[in-house]
């Protein structure tokens, strides 16, 4: 792989359809070289992007006994509020990885809050959402911002067949149900220098479709792997940045990249606090699914799996058994 710059998009021009051609090569060249790219002219507001910002904030503050109320009795489908040392997702890259330095909040999709599941895999990965209901406007902001990236998610899947030579609307029958999930993350400030091998999130890739992240510029962020060091990702105001799960890699026969990525601890000595929080929505196809090699992406390497299959069979790796 030869690895350039993570580019900064502007997708504008292709939800308007003002130029399409353009914005797809370069969603293929960012996707084919590192499997991420900064995208501009997304469509979310940044009212909404700093209100679900500022929702996960209150959150976190508040004391663990009050966040443990959001918790489940398991913790196999990573759903719900998980307190430090809960995972360690960086084992599957180095054996010796500790705990990650975070904590987090994660909301399934809400649909599954109102009805039943739609079949057995999506039982089995997902459950009703448990909601801070002592907290005013906390669900309907998240609600909102998860609505929101459902949207931007169906671009991305129409800006992905345009950079594939696909018709517009062929991602369309994979996600009418699509997999959502609202994660929030808090990595708090480290007065102490942390141990060895224990990192504020592990390298590790992500598991599905494409990965929707709000970052802040606090120091100690988000890197990715290069051939032979690790790059930074800067946060830029008023953009997302987008990175291809396994599962996409595996649809397009390794042509589209899901890279390794981890989140650094901040250097010592940096005056003031290092407290940082991202807001990382992750999408996929929908869990019944066929995930076969796409039309255009040469000789299948993989056999068909079924999107929810994938997404389980990983879940078990990062969080144990799925109950």
């Amino acid at each position: 792989m030869c690895f350039m710059d993570i580019p900064v998009i502007d997708i504008e021009p292709f939800r308007t359809g003002r130029d399409r051609a353009s914005v797809a090569r370069a969603w293929d060249a960012a996707m084919c070289n590192t499997g991420f790219a900064v995208i501009a002219g997304h469509g979310i507001p940044d009212a909404l992007l700093n209100g679900v910002y500022d929702k996960a904030q209150a959150f976190f503050a508040r004391p663990l006994d009050e966040k443990a109320k959001l918790s489940f009795a398991d913790k196999g489908r990573g759903q719900g509020y998980l307190p430090m040392g809960s995972e360690v997702v960086g084992r599957g890259h180095d054996a010796d990885a500790k705990a990650d330095l975070c904590e987090s909040l994660t909301f399934a999709n809400p649909r599954f809050d109102a009805k039943a599941p739609d079949n057995a895999l999506d039982a089995r990965l997902y459950r009703a959402n448990i909601w801070p209901d002592d907290m005013p406007g906390f669900r309907d902001t998240v609600e909102a911002y998860i609505a929101a990236g459902r949207e931007l998610a169906l671009t991305l899947m129409r800006l992905s067949a345009a950079a594939l030579d696909l018709p517009k609307g062929f991602f369309a029958p994979f996600f009418d149900r699509m997999e959502l999930n609202l994660r929030c993350v808090l990595y708090p400030d480290q007065p102490q220098a942390p141990d060895a091998h224990a990192l504020r999130y592990g390298p590790h890739t992500d598991f599905s479709g494409f990965t929707i992240l709000r970052q802040d510029d606090a120091p100690g962020g988000l890197q990715v792997k290069t051939a032979d060091d690790w790059q930074d990702v800067t946060a830029i105001p008023g953009t997302l940045v987008i990175n291809a799960g396994d599962l996409i890699q595996r649809w397009t026969n390794d042509r589209w990249v899901s890279n390794v990525h981890r989140v650094i601890n901040p250097p010592r000595g940096v005056m003031g606090s290092t407290r940082r929080l991202s807001v990382v929505l992750f999408t996929g196809p929908n869990a019944d699914a066929r995930i076969a090699t796409l039309p255009g992406c040469g000789e299948s390497k993989y056999a068909p799996i079924l999107a929810g299959v994938h997404s389980e069979q990983r879940m078990r790796e990062t969080y144990g058994a799925v109950s």
